[in-house]
């Protein structure tokens, strides 16, 4: 079911005015589509928009658009300040809920792995996943089950079962997690390299998401 949420025509477009539009708690942002015939300047509370995106980022919206109607949209990308974090504008993307589309949606690991019962770390290499299809069924979440990981073992993308009607776009070879052998006492020299490996692994799967992230 699509969440509603309030659009407001937005009129101001000077870094002042958009910047005295965020001091009222007002997100500036745009809505386009195959529906709408132009681009349209709006308004959303801020609030609301930051419980979405901790909530749903990937739901779809019921909004109310300025001259153009009801229409089914969802968020395709949100800029941040790069200090604060803080939300600078957001754009819509107005969808038919009987077309595909893609989506990055989380990754849950769920289940009790032997391999961490008996000391093993559970890494997790990728943090979300590109899917494709229907906007209705686009889950909050994609739960992988570790429940059969033994020390050593890993999971692939091709080997995640997915809801159905619902598809991976990512690399099928991506590893998604592994369980990790108990470290042994390190040095401080060797604790140093173990830091920069992991963080090189980490570094490696972020830049496989990006390749893979695509907007609407």
């Amino acid at each position: 079911m699509a969440i509603p949420m309030s659009a407001y025509k937005r009129m101001c477009t000077t870094k002042g005015e958009l910047r005295k539009l965020r001091q009222n708690g007002q997100i500036p942002g745009v809505i386009y589509g195959k529906e709408i015939e132009q681009s349209t300047p709006v308004t959303v509370d801020e609030k609301e928009l930051l419980n979405l995106l901790r909530s749903h980022p990937n739901a779809v919206l019921e909004m109310d658009i300025p001259e153009h109607g009801k229409h089914a949209v969802m968020v395709s990308d949100v800029q941040r300040d790069s200090l604060n974090r803080n939300l600078l504008h957001v754009d819509f993307h107005q969808v038919n809920m009987n077309e595909q589309v893609r989506a990055n949606v989380r990754i849950e690991a769920v289940g009790d792995a032997p391999g961490i019962r008996e000391g093993g770390i559970l890494s997790v290499i990728l943090h979300e996943l590109e899917i494709e299809c229907l906007p209705g069924n686009i889950p909050e979440a994609i739960e992988v089950n570790i429940s059969a990981l033994a020390i050593g073992e890993s999971l692939l993308v091709r080997e995640l079962e997915l809801p159905q009607g619902v598809e991976a776009k990512s690399d099928s070879e991506l590893v998604v997690l592994t369980i990790l052998a108990p470290q042994k006492e390190l040095s401080e020299e060797e604790a140093d390299e173990a830091a920069d490996e992991a963080k090189e692994a980490d570094a490696q799967a972020r830049e496989a998401e990006l390749k893979e992230l695509k907007t609407f």
